[in-house]
């Protein structure tokens, strides 16, 4: 299975691995520091419109959400290739750091910049957490019992991102949006507490310039420049500049052509260690599985984003009730996850639970077309509920898929290949709707008969004044109008989002039913003091890095 030299990894264990006081310090860990990147996913929802209004950031709005899941997606392959190398253990505690760092800059911004730079670093932090818990989980446990304890995690990342749109509508309205950031400080300060005393797993032994050597420095240049252009162009595009200028296209070419070149290399013989392995791409389940969770995660952000603007823009409700209304869209995604985890550990059969879980999730988005001023409790509850249950069953259960089909000692790269393509799918997730919101509005407008009011809603303009005390402000016949004009754009905005719900449910078809492995099979499991100690002496007395 690997090199079991003096200098490469320890041995791989094949056992059926306990679960004493270690394991589950370490596990509470890694639920503390989830704890963190939840929050932060879903928290600006409802205050986005409030920063963006204070710190005048006009159009530039959509980049203090992109800015973080562009550094989080394109941060974490890196992460994944030398946590192989370096290990987990400080890596994780320096993801938890930048993502507190961050944090306190976004929370101190004094303009939008200053915002972007917070998010920019708050973003590598959060997508280094998300792909070292998923592989520290990985080590820890095999394959049948991972989406079981990546339910609880996962049942944790969706409380904190069911609590974050309120939390944000609350903090807005009740005291400032820069507490939206600033209470990152104390959860993160008890994560790093923890992780430095309980998180000890095994590393790959040899000198750091050997290390260094091993990554593939070119291949995460490719792909984060390629993903940069793409990003560009989603933003700009209907807002800054025409679908037609020359900068949006020329931003698409090169950043589809970059990615095409990225994966070319990355299966040449020039990159010895592949951040991306082919053969990864190549399994037809993993690649399957890949395709939904890059949907899947699409698909959720999509809903997280945009359901808010609707309550706050056509139900008129307040910043703290439109996270309250919100709710049903994640509340039952905490136990839905819980039960796909512990499901897929007892049944072991993945790919009903994926079918299952698109098909709910496009019935769902079909009915928020019909989402409009006169919609009752009753409908936007339940529809939000049937979309929320579908969502949740694919939470915790596409890992395993990505992961049957491949040795063990794939595992590391396999996550962190996934942990991008769920952040990828989170870029598109925002970027593809505000597009369509942005371009829909602008169209739409002509009906608001007060031309100031148009033009301030144009030109990008319309999500920075999602307010219900801005519309309520207007005219009566002007404020059915503007009404009007936004439920009009979001019905176009669940429209599209169809054809990728639809697109999901047909790729979990090509997934085929593999048999989760019982025992685990791994280098980089729980430290063993007693060897531990033996290998110390042996070496010489040599550290853990």
């Amino acid at each position: 299975m690997s090199d079991t030299s003096d200098n490469a990894a320890p041995p791989v264990d094949k056992k059926k691995q306990g679960k004493g006081w270690r394991f589950w310090a370490i596990y509470v860990s890694l639920c503390v520091s989830i704890l963190l990147a939840a929050v932060e996913s879903t928290v600006t929802s409802t205050a986005l419109p409030a920063i963006t209004d204070e710190l005048h950031a006009g159009e530039n709005y959509v980049w203090f959400v992109n800015s973080f899941f562009l550094t989080s997606a394109c941060f974490q392959p890196l992460f994944g290739q030398t946590a192989n190398l370096f290990g987990r253990r400080w890596l994780m505690i320096g993801a938890v750091a930048f993502f507190v760092l961050g944090s306190g800059i976004s929370g101190g911004a004094i303009n939008a910049a200053m915002m972007i730079a917070g998010r920019t670093i708050q973003g590598i932090g959060g997508g280094g957490i998300n792909v070292m818990i998923d592989m520290i989980v990985s080590d820890l446990l095999p394959l049948r019992e991972r989406g079981n304890f990546m339910g609880m995690i996962f049942a944790i990342f969706s409380i904190g991102t069911s609590l974050g749109p309120f939390i944000g509508g609350a903090l807005v309205q009740q005291s400032s949006w820069r507490w939206v950031f600033y209470l990152n400080l104390p959860i993160g300060g008890t994560a790093l507490v923890c992780l430095f005393f309980f998180l000890h797993v095994n590393y790959q032994r040899e000198p750091w310039q050997q290390k260094l050597k091993r990554i593939d420095y070119v291949g995460n240049a490719l792909l984060m420049t390629s993903i940069v252009s793409i990003l560009l162009a989603l933003t700009w595009g209907g807002t800054t500049y025409a679908w037609s200028n020359w900068r949006i296209i020329i931003c698409l070419v090169l950043g589809f052509v970059g990615m095409i070149v990225f994966h070319l290399y990355e299966a040449s013989p020039w990159c010895a260690e592949p951040m991306m392995p082919p053969h990864i791409f190549g399994n037809r389940t993993s690649f399957a599985a890949l395709i939904v969770s890059f949907l899947h995660n699409m698909l959720t952000f999509w809903v997280v984003y945009f359901i808010p603007v609707y309550f706050q823009s056509v139900k008129l409700s307040s910043s703290a009730r439109a996270g309250v209304q919100f709710l049903p869209s994640v509340i039952l995604a905490v136990p839905t996850a819980m039960v796909a985890g512990i499901v897929l550990t007892k049944w072991g059969r993945y790919q009903p639970i994926h079918a299952i879980g698109m098909g709910l999730a496009l019935l769902g988005l079909g009915l928020f077309t019909l989402f409009d001023a006169n919609s009752s409790a009753a409908e936007w509850i339940i529809y939000q509920i049937i979309t929320a249950i579908g969502l949740g069953l694919l939470l915790t259960t596409t890992l395993a898929a990505v992961q049957v089909d491949l040795e063990e000692k794939d595992v590391g790269l396999a996550t962190a290949t996934w942990a991008f393509i769920r952040s990828y799918g989170a870029i598109w997730g925002i970027s593809i709707p505000a597009a369509v919101f942005n371009t829909q509005f602008g169209h739409l407008s002509g009906r608001i008969s007060d031309p100031a009011v148009a033009a301030k809603l144009s030109g990008g303009e319309a999500y920075s004044h999602v307010s219900a005390t801005f519309i309520k402000s207007l005219t009566p016949q002007v404020r059915e109008e503007v009404i009007g004009v936004y439920s009009d754009t979001l019905k176009l905005v669940w429209q599209v989002s169809l054809a990728f719900a639809a697109l999901g449910f047909i790729m979990t078809w090509f997934e085929k039913q593999i048999k989760l492995r019982t025992e685990l099979e791994t280098e980089y499991g729980l430290k063993d003091p007693k060897k531990e100690k033996e290998k110390e002496k042996g070496d010489g007395g040599v550290a853990e890095p």
